[in-house]
């Protein structure tokens, strides 16, 4: 079985472990391993992109270096900030002398960061390692007819350097998933626009205004819910649906997802148990399990 250093990131340790659980477990159905680092820090999140500020990005230097320690070089992210924060630091030290040399003086008591560590997102292990014709012949209950819209949100694509995806302005690796599953991608003209991020927090108003454009746009276009891989994103289109309700008294809810989720619904045969949810899955899951 394929190995792999994994980083949760904490998230998905509280919030997010709907993505976590279902993610493990589909890994195992095709053959590989997420192996948990025995010590990581929190990556800093959106760590500040000023050019003076290094002290945020010490979290995800030091995760970097535990991985350099276990003598494989990869460590994969299901959290799509995660994803995008190691990278995007790991790029800085390579390509900043100022902020490798400040790094490395500050961490002088640990061992020294190389910068040669990949950082993959799960996506990247299922397309590029598995491949998506096995996840094809592992399905179990092909989702046919089910109308799924991919969103991607801004760290899986942006900056470019950072994709996980060739194109980045108009990306198919969600696309290909859906289509593995037997089921339908539905295009949406939001789907790489911004949630709004942590703005939830400070200016709900904002979100709930792109969160009404980002469901909408999917159900224009025949959707029965969506798939993310960001559990900030997740939890914006998920929970910021009631509040749309209050000011759009029309609109109606849309089940959000994880990418992951809707692969343990195809491949395996017991009825899924999902509860983190503000928008319930139960039409989803509905439609493939009927009560005897």
């Amino acid at each position: 079985m394929i190995k792999y250093n994994y980083f949760p990131g904490c998230t998905l340790k509280t919030t997010g472990t709907e993505l976590e659980r279902s993610a493990l477990k589909v890994s195992e159905k095709l053959g590989f391993q997420l192996v948990e680092l025995p010590k990581w820090y929190c990556c800093g999140t959106m760590v500040s992109l000023t050019s003076d500020n290094k002290m945020h990005s010490l979290g995800a230097i030091r995760t970097l270096t535990r991985v350099q320690e276990t003598g494989d070089n990869r460590v994969v992210s299901l959290c799509s900030i995660c994803y995008n924060t190691l990278k995007r630091i790991d790029n800085r030290f390579n390509e900043d002398p100022d902020f490798k040399s400040a790094v490395v003086q500050f961490m002088d008591e640990e061992p020294e960061y190389e910068g040669k560590v990949e950082s993959l997102h799960y996506l990247q292990v299922l397309r590029d390692d598995i491949g998506f014709d096995k996840l094809k012949s592992a399905v179990v209950r092909s989702l046919e007819g089910l109308k799924i819209a991919p969103y991607y949100g801004c760290l899986l694509l942006r900056p470019k350097e950072m994709s996980i995806d060739e194109n980045y302005e108009n990306p198919s690796i969600l696309e290909n998933l859906i289509e593995s599953l037997g089921a339908i991608p539905v295009d949406n003209p939001y789907k790489n626009e911004c949630c709004g991020a942590y703005e939830t927090v400070h200016n709900p108003e904002q979100v709930v205004s792109m969160t009404y454009d980002i469901v909408e746009g999917a159900r224009k276009n025949g959707a029965d819910a969506i798939i993310t891989s960001c559990p900030l994103c997740h939890f914006n289109l998920d929970s910021r649906q009631t509040l749309v309700q209050q000011t759009h008294p029309s609109f109606q809810p849309m089940p959000i997802l994880y990418f992951s989720q809707l692969m343990e619904l195809s491949l395996f045969d017991e009825k899924p148990v999902w509860e983190k949810h503000k928008i319930s899955p139960e039409p989803i899951i509905e439609k493939f399990f009927v009560e005897k």
